[in-house]
């Protein structure tokens, strides 16, 4: 029995459509995660625990989200 060359078709249509868009919740949670061991980091670098994990992680988020937006608003102009 031979694959349907239409079914092939609209499988490779519908990944290149879902492709910018796989990697972006990876993308947020690897930058919250880095933003709050930074923030661990520093904490303990300099005895203030946990003030600067508190301020790191609302960053990490911050920036994240932005990221995040941007990404889907530029996906969503092309």
């Amino acid at each position: 029995m031979k694959p349907d060359p239409e079914k092939i078709k609209n499988a490779t249509d519908f990944y290149k459509d879902v492709a910018p868009y796989l990697g972006l919740g990876l993308q947020l949670a690897v930058t919250v995660v880095a933003f709050v061991f930074l923030g661990i980091w520093l904490d303990k670098k300099f005895d203030i625990q946990p003030v600067l994990t508190i301020i790191f992680s609302f960053l990490g988020v911050t920036i994240a989200l932005y990221n995040f937006i941007r990404s889907v608003l530029k996906s969503g102009k092309k």
